[in-house]
């Protein structure tokens, strides 16, 4: 059985190697971000999101922490801090997946059927049972504001300005404010 390290640094080197676009920070292997597209078919086809990744030391036994950075509109992700109803893949995460498997499986499957039954964004959920061509419209709106590859550029054009005032990388989150450093999830 290899060591969680090594398990590690070959996951991170799988997704560094696939076409995501992967930023590490401070080149840890254990944190990064990676540029998300939301999945073709749904409201969020049109957006680009910024995850924020935490491996931790005991991964793959214990599942990653993972948040969005900028705004989506979504029943099971919370609106503020980004981060995802912990039932989603806390439930399924196993040893057996890797970061890939968080990107090409259960985030696109996260927002092709959301779930209203267990929100984190209870506006979100009330919207998509009650009326869902507004939930549609509405997740549309968000995507233009917030995860439009404009809005993704401009994001990250404000972090590497933050970064070259030394200031955190964090502070460019459209989400708000988050008080442990950044919007996670545990899976």
């Amino acid at each position: 059985m290899s060591s969680p390290r090594r398990r590690i640094e070959t996951d991170v080197m799988k997704l560094l190697m696939s076409d995501y676009e992967v930023t590490l920070v401070n080149d840890n292997m254990q944190e990064f971000y990676v540029r998300f597209p939301g999945p073709e078919d749904t409201p969020f086809a049109e957006g680009v999101w910024k995850v924020h990744v935490e491996l931790p030391d005991q991964y793959p036994y214990k599942s990653p922490s993972i948040g969005f950075t900028n705004k989506i509109f979504h029943p099971n992700i919370d609106e503020r801090s980004g981060s995802v109803c912990l039932d989603v893949i806390n439930q399924t995460w196993s040893p057996m997946f890797d970061m890939i498997n968080i990107f090409e499986v259960f985030l696109p499957q996260l927002l092709r059927y959301p779930n209203p039954t267990d929100p984190l964004n209870g506006e979100a959920a009330a919207l998509m049972m009650r009326d869902p061509k507004t939930y549609e419209a509405r997740v549309k709106d968000y995507v233009k504001r917030f995860a439009s590859k404009e809005a993704y550029a401009a994001a990250n054009d404000a972090a590497e300005s933050d970064e070259d005032d030394d200031s955190s990388i964090e502070s460019l989150s459209s989400g708000g404010e988050e008080s442990d450093g950044g919007p996670d999830m545990d899976m």
